[in-house]
C-alpha cells in the first residue's frame, strides 16, 4: 500500500457497506458480521420486497427486520436503510418503527428515507405509487411527521397527506436527535427538500456527480437559511479493484481501477465534500471472494482516508471469520 504521502494531502471519509438484500439471512448476516469486525464504519439495508428485474422471485429481505436483526447481533457500526421508500409505510409507521429499532442498537441507527420509485413491486403489491410530484410532496411531508414524533412530547399536524392528532410515540430513540437521511439527487425539489430536513444526503455517483449536485445542495441551502455543512454527504458506487469485480446486471455507476487509481478517486469524493463512501457488495462474489474483495479495498484503498484508530482500539481491531 502506498504512503499516504503518495495521494497528497488526504482528508477522512467514512466506509460503509451495502450488503445486497437479495440473499439468505444467514449470508446478508455473515458479510455484515465480518466488515463490523474488520473496521468498517456502517452497514447500509436496501428497502424492496422483489427484485427491479427479471427474476423476480429470487430471495428479497425486509428492510426494517434486517436493521432489527444487525441491532442486536452485530455491534459497533452505524447502521441504516437506503433508503425506505416513503410510499410503502405511512411515516408515523415508520418513526416507531426506527425509534425501536434505534433503541435495540443502543443509538445506531441512521433513518433513510425516500419518495419511493420500483413500479414492478408497486403494481405486484397493489401499492398506490402517485406521480412524481405527489411522490415529493408526500416525501416533504413525511420529513415533517417523522421529526415531529421523533423530537416532540406530542405530534400535531395537518398536511394534505398526512395528519397527526396530539399523536404519542413511545419510547423515542435512544438518542436525544436520531439522524434522517434523504435519499435522491433531484435539483429543483429534492434537494430542496434535503435543505429543509435532512441531517445527512445521499445519492449515487463519481466524484463530478456528487460535486455537481452538491453546489446545488448548498444554494438550496442558502435559500434555506442553512450552514450546509450541518448535512452529511455520502455517495455510492459499485467498485472493480484490478478487474477482480463481477459485471453487475444493472447500468449502475461503477469505478474501476488498481489502487492507486481507486485513491484518486478517492480523493475526488473528498474534494466533493463526501464524508462517507458506501460500498455495495453486489458485484464482489459471495463467501471468502466477498470477504477478500471488501478486505483489500479497506486495507489497501481506503487505509489513507480513514483516521488513525486510538492506541487503545489497534489490538482489538481482527478479522471475523
Amino acid at each position: 500500500m502506498p504512503p499516504a504521502s503518495a495521494v497528497g494531502s488526504v482528508g477522512t471519509m467514512r466506509f460503509s457497506v451495502w450488503p445486497t438484500t437479495s440473499q439468505k439471512l444467514d449470508d446478508f448476516m455473515e458479510v455484515a458480521g465480518h466488515a463490523a469486525g474488520s473496521g468498517w464504519d456502517g452497514i447500509w439495508v436496501a428497502d424492496h420486497f422483489m427484485s427491479a428485474a427479471e427474476p423476480v422471485d429470487t430471495p428479497m429481505l425486509e428492510c426494517f427486520t434486517t436493521l432489527a436483526a444487525l441491532a442486536v447481533n452485530v455491534p459497533r457500526v452505524r447502521i441504516g436503510s437506503l433508503v425506505a421508500g416513503n410510499t410503502y409505510r405511512h411515516p408515523a409507521v415508520l418513526a416507531n418503527m426506527a425509534a425501536t429499532v434505534d433503541q435495540l442498537s443502543g443509538g445506531r441507527l441512521v433513518l433513510g428515507l425516500g419518495a419511493g420509485w420500483q413500479h414492478n413491486e408497486h403494481q405486484a403489491y397493489g401499492i398506490d405509487l402517485p406521480g412524481v410530484p405527489e411522490r415529493l410532496a408526500r416525501l416533504e411531508e413525511a420529513c415533517a411527521v417523522v421529526r415531529q414524533l421523533f423530537d416532540r412530547p406530542r405530534g400535531d399536524f395537518a398536511g394534505r397527506y398526512y395528519q397527526l392528532t396530539d399523536a404519542p410515540m413511545e419510547p423515542k430513540a435512544a438518542r436525544a436527535h436520531l439522524p434522517l437521511l434523504i435519499g435522491g439527487g433531484g435539483e429543483r425539489i429534492t434537494l430542496g427538500i434535503v435543505a429543509r430536513w435532512a441531517d445527512e444526503w445521499n445519492t449515487w455517483g463519481t466524484p463530478d456527480v456528487l460535486a455537481a449536485k452538491g453546489a446545488v445542495l448548498d444554494r438550496h441551502c442558502q435559500q434555506a437559511g442553512r450552514d450546509p455543512s450541518t448535512i452529511s454527504r455520502s455517495a455510492q458506487v459499485l467498485v472493480d479493484l484490478d478487474g477482480h469485480g463481477e459485471q453487475w446486471r444493472r447500468p449502475m455507476p461503477m469505478v474501476r481501477g488498481g489502487v492507486a487509481e481507486l485513491q484518486e478517486l478517492l480523493g475526488g469524493y473528498v474534494d466533493a465534500g463526501v464524508d462517507e463512501l458506501i460500498v455495495p457488495d453486489w458485484n464482489l462474489g459471495t463467501g471468502t471472494r466477498r470477504r477478500d474483495a471488501l478486505d483489500r479495498f479497506l486495507d489497501e484503498v481506503a487505509a489513507p482516508f480513514r483516521p488513525a484508530p486510538p492506541p487503545s482500539d489497534r489490538s482489538k481491531r481482527g478479522r471475523s471469520t
